[in-house]
């Protein structure tokens, strides 16, 4: 059950209700949302049957909402607010943010040219993977901590955040310390070690949904991660693997209004990876912000055609002002916005 306390109750009124929980046969985790702090209670056995009347009577108290669900700390009942905080871009207000960049840093040529156009187009992020999961073992696996480097070098100079996977609880750290989120791919979704040291980081985690998971098992691994440490967790829908081959993956249009009905966690969409060909990206992403996505995962390559990964499907730089001019467009239609082109970048 969610408690929530009174904006006026203090440490020690919120600490007696804790130990009161515990004893009453609860395990007690605790988080804030607008003020407030709000104890999330897991029983544990069978609990005393009058406890959520009696928290109700409880003067520091303001209300007390059962769940059902399996996940606590990112249901939708845990807050009341819906938005995370990554350095002053909102995930979950009224701009949708974009995230851009190519799928893998290959270069310091190629990662600086990405950045610098991204950000004159009015994407917030510069995405580049570092470290790459490959299906092959002779493919293109990143460049590594020196990937890390020129993507946060390249970010730095255009006023942008940085996004990149990690894929190895062991190199949580080292990824930490050069980007500002932490990507937690569709085939890690489940890697619960990895879920909960990114947790335990205290970064923002933009957590994708695995290619055969249900909602429920995609809210539970974002649960790992808020329950570890950070629920400054953004969830990403990149496509379920189905039965049809044409695309690479089926974008799950659904996934966004659902997902955001049982959690209060920010939802963005990657549709490069859902179309798997760079034509059907604009169309996706659209969709995508029509379904009510807070934010877009888009691979954007100065050169496609000499990408060493993923090149199909990156749109080129005059693809990535197209797409943004629509989204604008499509943003205003649903009562968002996308941001314009920042003044300070030339």
């Amino acid at each position: 059950m969610i408690v929530v306390l009174r904006a006026t109750a203090g440490p020690n009124e919120a600490l007696r209700l804790r130990d009161w929980l515990s004893c009453a046969g609860f395990e007690v985790a605790t988080t804030h949302d607008a003020g407030r702090e709000v104890l999330v209670a897991s029983a544990i056995g069978e609990p005393q049957p009058d406890t959520v009347s009696r928290l109700r009577a409880d003067p520091a108290v303001e209300r007390v909402v059962p769940l059902e669900r399996p996940y606590r700390l990112v249901a939708r009942m845990a807050r009341d607010t819906r938005t995370v905080l990554v350095g002053d871009v909102v995930f979950g207000g009224g701009e949708i943010v974009v995230m851009a960049g190519p799928c893998s840093v290959e270069s310091e040529d190629q990662i600086t040219a990405a950045a610098r156009h991204v950000a004159r187009s009015g994407a917030k992020v510069l995405r580049g993977g570092a470290f790459k999961p490959s299906t092959s073992p002779y493919g293109f696996q990143g460049l590594g901590v020196t990937g890390l480097v020129l993507l946060r070098d390249a970010a730095l100079e255009s006023g942008l955040l940085t996004v990149s996977e990690v894929m190895d609880p062991r190199e949580v750290d080292i990824v930490a310390r050069h980007v500002d989120i932490l990507q937690i791919g569709a085939r890690s979704m489940q890697n619960f070690d990895l879920l909960k040291e990114a947790g335990a980081s205290g970064m923002p985690v933009l957590l994708k949904r695995g290619m055969s998971a249900r909602y429920e098992e995609w809210l539970l691994a974002a649960e790992y991660v808020a329950l570890a440490g950070s629920e400054r967790i953004v969830l990403c829908e990149r496509g379920i693997r189905t039965f049809e081959p044409t695309a690479r993956n089926t974008l799950d249009v659904t996934a966004v209004p659902a997902v955001k009905s049982l959690s209060w966690l920010p939802v963005a969409v990657d549709p490069s990876h859902a179309a798997g060909r760079s034509d059907w990206v604009p169309a996706l992403a659209l969709a995508a912000v029509a379904a009510g996505a807070d934010a877009l995962l888009v691979e954007v390559h100065p050169r496609p055609s000499e990408s060493v990964k993923d090149g199909v499907q990156a749109l080129d730089p005059a693809a990535f002002d197209d797409l943004m001019a629509n989204l604008r467009l499509i943003s205003r239609a649903v009562g968002r916005s996308v941001s314009t082109v920042p003044e300070t970048v030339s």
